[in-house]
């Protein structure tokens, strides 16, 4: 009894593997679609931090590598920021093991961080642009056409209020992104997926996690706030999160304030002045529009 019972948990298991699996690749794949993000020849520089998100994203990618009627090039990239006790070894170790071709880049921009910013204050902003210049050089000097971040659906409706609370302005992250200097396409493989989803699927690969510990010791930082607003509403009012992520790719310009999207000041009417146009009768059925007495 005690083995069958085993074996209903462990197909059980299984069976929620696959659909998760399942799950996060028809939303990559659609996002891919969307976006036009990779397409045939390109050589996508894949971001590693050795967070989940960066170990499921190419794992993801991986697959569908080998299904695709595109064919593309993976190369995973990590940026060693020299942060006290990085366990230098573990993505080496992981990435040789799946064969795939992999460059670790040695930057110690723990050193500036640490020395321009006062002891207590958020470090994400000035160690994000440090890493995202010497990640835009990198793809360059590799021939890379694409750079993959692994920022998912949570990240981006996140990033959405931290802009809005913080710095007043209506902003997220774009699925797809040109750098400023246009020698960079910069794309979010997982922007349709789940933090929850990616958590299970991190479990279930057993990746070798390796903690961000610069980032992990700012326990008062915006976004973790911002992560636990969006829990709560999530519990007190299921499919809030997924309404505010439709809203990001829903929207209407003339329905907001800013007049750099919509020419406001040229608005004229488009009839005259009391003629009352005739109303217009939505067809709602080709049957009755064609149909006669």
């Amino acid at each position: 009894m005690i083995d069958i019972a085993k074996n209903q948990v462990s197909n059980s298991k299984s069976v929620t593997q696959v659909k998760l699996a399942k799950r996060l690749r028809r939303e990559v794949g659609r996002a891919i679609h969307d976006f036009n993000m990779i397409e045939s020849g390109d050589r996508v520089m894949v971001c590693m931090s050795g967070g989940k998100d960066s170990y499921t994203m190419l794992s993801i990618l991986l697959g569908l590598q080998q299904s695709s009627p595109v064919a593309f090039e993976l190369i995973a990239v990590n940026l060693d920021q020299k942060q006290p006790g990085f366990p230098a070894h573990i993505l080496p170790q992981y990435l040789e093991s799946l064969g795939v071709e992999y460059h670790i880049v040695t930057e110690d921009t723990y050193s500036t961080v640490t020395r321009v910013i006062p002891e207590g204050k958020t470090m994400c902003s000035l160690c994000s642009r440090l890493r995202r210049g010497i990640l835009y050089k990198t793809a360059r000097r590799l021939g890379c056409t694409k750079l993959a971040l692994g920022h998912h659906r949570d990240d981006i409706v996140e990033t959405l209020f931290l802009n809005m609370f913080h710095g007043g302005r209506l902003k997220a992250m774009p699925a797809k992104l040109l750098s400023d200097d246009g020698h960079n396409i910069l794309i979010r493989p997982l922007a349709y997926c789940k933090e929850a989803d990616i958590e299970k699927y991190a479990a279930f690969h057993d990746f070798p996690i390796i903690p961000c510990n610069l980032c992990g010791s700012q326990d008062n930082l915006q976004r973790v706030m911002i992560k636990k607003m969006l829990q709560d509403w999530q519990v007190q009012f299921p499919g809030r999160v997924d309404s505010i992520f439709t809203a990001i790719q829903n929207v209407a310009p003339s329905q907001l304030m800013d007049g750099a999207l919509f020419d406001f000041t040229s608005l004229v009417l488009t009839s005259k002045p009391g003629v009352t146009p005739n109303p217009i009768i939505p067809v709602v059925n080709h049957w009755f529009a064609s149909s006669k007495d």
